[in-house]
């Protein structure tokens, strides 16, 4: 038996229509709602559409700080920001502005802009032209910004400047640059380890070594924001640019070292490294009443601009002057000497053999092989540099020895304010290492310890922290300045000069001085020279060493302490001092003409 409905399809079909009709009614009235809201409020999910809209049609970009210039002590720039520019066309013919400008390269233009870009920047014509004729890429897409090559990239702006104005002159327009930012080290290798250089990391220009890297903080300056128009395609607008914050340029460093004694000192250094090709030099030029730093370096060395040097397999990366510390031989006998005075347990006529000690379970031994130079005063043994004349006085004062090795600054760093300098260390396990110290062996100094440690023999007692930065320069005009400090005072006015007395006698005792190259004719000179066997994975090295002089002029009244060191150099026939006195004795000659002419 079949069922009825109790409705006929006629009612069915009505009720059915009615329920979709309340259906479409409920959700026109819920998107109304929710219209009307989005209208009311501004905001979609919280997102405000005002500011959606600001985003789409507006921009904001950084404003790149100018990298604080570093100058030398008379203002002559050593590094500075330059900017650079490449050229680019946009091809886009719906590159229009509101009003109707065109802003892209029409094709009536392409033959004059072939001939500005040829004239100013050296493009070639053609392809110039074959870059302004629209192409598609892989996608089938229209390119739309072509740029030009090599030579339309790092243009000055005095070439910048000329596309510019005769591209305005016959109402041109789709050409465009944009700005680049380069490093400029105006002296190439100049200081290289102390200036440092910069590298970009994450679009920011970061400093990498020496005073780059450790006044980055307030070189690299603080950068700015601008805010411009997007058309549709979302490229700016050109015109439209609005400064919201200013970029604050950075600081500008002056530094205390001297153009023209740098320049010759790398010149110097570069002839030497050429013609004996040594492992290592290290040299440097200081001010000793100051402890300015006029003029310092090393080989290898490196070209801050390019880094050629620095991307070698044997490149040195570290500061020699300040992250290597070594022994530095017998230009540590003058401290001994200088302590013994002090200590009043030192007789300059009081006689000793030279030659050989028998100390504890070791022979200590005089440079020519423990042959000696028989028996001489302990004035003679400084001039000769007689090991066992230096152990002999340290014997009389042990512990006070090891004070005065603290005195001079050789166990502390001399916070020059450049990355990683090392403090130096001492042997001091048994006697024999504490002896040895005596004549600069089992003691490791920096190449800056021991100018500093010079300063107190050449300045009256007093030792003066060396120094490379002048002064700091912020972009309100303020100044930091770097006034001379006085760290110490571990030897009497009186001592010092006696121990220059001695000194002199290493350059004009014609019987005992072991640096009669160091005279330098109308120069009053002194000076004292080192021969250190240096360790390499805890063995010395017999065949090989490290040469050194510190060489201060005048004696009278000493203005400059020149301090060399030359590890390892091929000699073929001449000798270590006749290497080093070739460029100590130009560098204080030249500093000396310089200070006269001034």
């Amino acid at each position: 038996m079949k069922l009825k409905s109790k409705h006929s399809p006629q009612k069915n079909r009505k009720m059915v229509g009615i329920i979709l009709l309340l259906t479409t009614l409920l959700v026109f009235v819920v998107l109304a709602g929710r219209l009307i809201k989005i209208v009311a409020s501004d905001e979609v999910s919280g997102v405000s559409l005002k500011e959606k809209t600001k985003e789409l049609y507006n921009g904001m970009d950084k404003i790149s700080a100018k990298r604080g210039s570093i100058l030398d002590s008379s203002g002559n720039i050593l590094a500075e920001d330059s900017v650079s520019f490449s050229i680019y066309a946009v091809l886009d013919e719906e590159y229009v502005q509101t009003d109707g400008t065109k802003l892209y390269v029409e094709e009536k233009h392409r033959e004059t802009i072939a001939n500005i870009l040829h004239t100013h920047a050296g493009i070639e014509k053609s392809l110039v032209i074959k870059q302004l004729t629209p192409q598609k890429n892989e996608a089938g897409d229209l390119i739309t910004t072509v740029e030009f090559g090599e030579k339309g990239n790092g243009l000055n702006f005095d070439v910048k400047n000329k596309i510019e104005d005769e591209l305005e002159k016959k109402e041109i327009s789709g050409i465009y640059f944009r700005e680049g930012k380069k490093r400029l080290y105006l002296n190439g290798k100049f200081a290289s380890y102390f200036l440092g250089y910069t590298s970009i990391t994450e679009n920011e220009e970061v400093g990498m070594m020496g005073i780059e890297a450790a006044y980055d903080d307030i070189l690299r300056g603080k950068e700015g924001s601008v805010i411009y128009q997007k058309d549709k395609n979302q490229n700016s607008i050109p015109g439209t640019e609005q400064v919201i914050e200013p970029a604050q340029d950075g600081a500008v460093i002056t530094t205390t070292l001297d153009s023209l004694l740098q320049l010759k000192l790398e010149e110097l250094l570069q002839e030497t490294a050429d013609k004996y090709k040594p492992q290592l030099i290290t040299a440097s030029l200081m001010e000793a009443e100051t402890g300015k730093l006029l003029a310092l370096s090393q080989r290898p060395t490196f070209e801050p601009e390019t880094l050629a040097g620095l991307d070698e397999e044997s490149a040195v990366w570290l500061n020699l002057l300040t992250e290597e510390d070594y022994e530095p031989g017998s230009t540590m006998k003058p401290f001994t000497m200088a302590a013994a005075m002090s200590e009043g347990i030192y007789d300059e006529n009081e006689r000793f053999l030279s030659g050989q000690l028998e100390f504890y379970d070791v022979s200590i031994n005089d440079w020519n092989n423990g042959e000696g130079k028989g028996e001489m005063t302990f004035r003679q043994a400084l001039a000769w540099s007689s090991n066992v004349g230096m152990v002999t006085l340290e014997e009389r004062m042990p512990e006070k020895w090891q004070e005065y090795i603290e005195l001079f600054g050789f166990l502390k760093s001399t916070d020059i304010k450049v990355a990683n300098e090392v403090s130096g260390t001492v042997q001091t396990g048994t006697p024999v290492d504490r002896a040895m110290t005596s004549y600069g062996q089992a003691i490791s100094v920096t190449h800056l310890q021991m100018q500093q440690a010079y300063t107190a023999i050449a300045n009256e007692g007093k030792m003066m922290k060396p120094y490379l930065v002048e002064k700091i320069t912020y972009p309100d005009g303020t100044e930091e300045v770097t006034n001379p400090e006085v760290v110490g005072t571990p030897i009497s006015k009186e001592v010092s000069e006696r121990v220059l007395e001695y000194m002199s006698d290493v350059v004009h005792d014609a019987e005992y001085g072991t640096g009669n190259q160091y005279a330098i004719e109308g120069i009053s000179t002194v000076a004292k020279t080192g021969t250190a066997e240096f360790s390499e994975n805890g063995i010395y090295n017999k065949q090989s060493y490290l040469h050194s002089v510190v060489q201060i002029a005048p004696k009278e009244d000493p203005k400059y302490i020149f301090y060399m060191t030359i590890k390892a150099p091929t000699l073929d026939g001449t000798t270590a001092n006749d290497i080093i006195s070739t460029v100590s004795n130009q560098m204080l000659t030249r500093a000396m003409t310089l200070r006269e002419s001034n």
